[in-house]
């Protein structure tokens, strides 16, 4: 696994523990993080399903804005090993 990777799951795990994002946000962190604990032969396509989740993440009303740009600086990280 690279080393953005495992920042990026790093970060995921930090708001998944933060205590005022909302349920369903984190229960679609998960699916993001394991989305990229998968073993995939097409990384490319791995990636731009992880930043659509981000995407639809971040739309949430209900999201702090100190997770919302958590979630903004993962697809940053993303978009450097694509």
């Amino acid at each position: 696994m690279s080393d953005v990777k495992k920042e990026v799951i790093e970060i995921l795990n930090t708001i998944n523990s933060d205590s005022t994002v909302p349920r369903n946000v984190k229960l679609k962190i998960r699916e993001v993080e394991i989305i990229l604990k998968e073993d995939s032969k097409n990384f490319a396509l791995q990636i731009n399903k992880v930043m659509q989740e981000l995407d639809d993440i971040s739309e949430e009303n209900n999201i702090p804005d100190y997770t919302r740009t958590q979630l903004w600086n993962i697809a940053s990280l993303l978009e450097t090993i694509v």
